[in-house]
């Protein structure tokens, strides 16, 4: 950017700054909503309720499909994000 167009837009430079955090902070939000760290613990939990019987097998295979599902969203997440690195 020249040195005119820099002070042409002066005023606007609080608003570009504004922007900037936002992005940042939905970055943030995004990654750690998209986190599969959580997502491995909660399968290995269950696993362990369904070894200690306080599941029985059909709510371990509904639970287990729904987080298998989100773990492969979030692996997902992460392939994109590295990619445009």
């Amino acid at each position: 950017m020249g040195l005119i167009s820099q002070l042409l837009t002066l005023p606007l430079a609080p608003m570009r700054g504004t922007v900037w955090v936002l992005d940042q902070v939905v970055l943030a939000a995004e990654r750690e909503h998209y986190d599969p760290g959580p997502v491995r613990t909660q399968l290995a939990e269950l696993e362990r309720e369904l070894l200690s019987g306080n599941i029985d097998e059909e709510e371990f295979d509904r639970r287990e499909d729904e987080l298998l599902d989100w773990l492969a969203e979030c692996e997902t997440y992460q392939r994109r994000l590295n990619d445009n690195s």
